[in-house]
């Protein structure tokens, strides 16, 4: 088969770039192969609208209406970027001009019978059979104290199972908030009804007695694929500002490590703005357009009414400069070099601020309390 664009993944990241592809070349033959069954759809809801009662019909991201042929249930399991060549795994060949690898990212592992009761949650597939499973009274697991493990058991605490999270940090999203709102909200969701069990780990998940397990352990990005290529990787796929890897090969999304002008290093980011910026304009670069990637994605989580976003670097290492409207309800949270110049900030049921956020940033100027009100 042979195409103008080969986009290598089937996820969010992936259908930005077919519509960030089509705002420059309308005519161009875009190819996409995805490993999952489905056409690309919005992740988030699989752990939070979904679960209240909202239509799966929602979630499709329409991106064969932008005439992209979708190859799905398949994956390219060798790539060739001198010859411009790859293969999937059913040993259909595809011929290129350009590839974006958006190959994303597998869930982290541990031990353990991988039965029907076990998830490794990632999928619409997974939803819909974790979905099948819980209910009222019936016992749920979670493992990991992360995003999708604080959003799942709100979740599925509010369909009226009877929710266990196990983690080995001292609190519910002890990596992103600084460790009295982590406290706090570990004790909301104890108060919630959750049975939450800190500083605690496992051996295998055949240890675990419960209707089901779920593992929210985060992801570890898939460049076996690249690595085969002899592409460039540390942490993710290397890329320039423009996505390039090397040549007419790019990569986006999850599965990228690129630089962030205003943040001063190189990050790899996992969340939905990120997946849908970064595939919008590495897209368009594929088709010419030449524009850098300076955003600063942001990411934002929904625990029970408790909710927040944010943006940059929101390391609980860092120093903070805490700004409250009420104590551990609303109130904003600025991370500081030992300049005092914001990092990230962290927007605590306050909305609407990640612009300002941004701003504030890139300034590079210190802050104080008060920052964002």
């Amino acid at each position: 088969m042979d195409t103008n664009y080969l986009i290598v993944g089937g996820g969010m990241t992936a259908d930005a770039a077919v519509k960030g592809i089509r705002e420059h070349d309308a005519d161009g033959r875009i190819v996409l192969v995805g490993a999952e069954p489905h056409p690309p759809y919005k992740r988030p809801p699989l752990t939070k609208g979904l679960w209240s009662g909202g239509d799966e019909a929602t979630i499709w991201k329409g991106t064969e209406a932008k005439g992209a042929e979708l190859v799905l249930g398949r994956r390219i399991v060798s790539l060739d970027p001198k010859a411009k060549r790859a293969t999937d795994d059913e040993g259909d060949e595809y011929a290129f001009d350009k590839v974006l690898v958006a190959t994303g990212g597998t869930p982290r592992r541990v031990p353990g019978a991988e039965t029907d009761r076990v998830f490794y949650y990632r999928t619409l597939d997974d939803f819909r059979h974790l979905h099948a499973i819980a209910g009222e009274g019936k016992h749920i697991t979670v493992i990991g104290g992360g995003f999708i493990g604080s959003e799942l058991a709100a979740s599925l605490t509010g369909v009226g199972a009877k929710v266990t999270m196990l983690f080995p940090e001292d609190g519910i999203a002890a990596r992103i908030l600084p460790a009295g709102l982590s406290s706090f909200v570990t004790d909301y969701y104890r108060e919630k009804g959750v049975d939450v069990k800190t500083g605690e780990s496992i051996s295998s998940t055949d240890d675990i007695d419960a209707d089901a397990v779920v593992l929210g352990l985060g992801i570890v990005p898939n460049v076996e694929l690249a690595e085969s290529a002899e592409l460039a990787v540390d942490n993710g796929i290397v890329v320039d500002e423009y996505g390039r890897v090397d040549g007419d090969v790019f990569a986006a999304g999850d599965v990228a490590n690129f630089p962030s002008p205003a943040l001063g290093h190189s990050m790899r980011v996992e969340h939905e703005d990120h997946a849908n910026t970064h595939g919008a304009v590495v897209g368009a670069n594929m088709a010419g357009a030449n524009q850098r990637y300076d955003h600063i994605p942001f990411f934002y989580s929904d625990m029970f009414d408790l909710g927040y976003e944010a943006v940059g670097d929101t390391d609980p290492r860092l120093a903070t400069v805490e700004t409250w409207q009420e104590p551990n309800r609303k109130g904003t949270i600025a991370y500081v070099d030992d300049d005092g110049r914001p990092r990230g900030f962290l927007m605590w049921n306050v909305w609407g601020k990640v612009d300002a956020a941004r701003e504030l940033i890139r300034a590079g100027e210190p802050v104080g309390e008060g920052a964002l009100v």
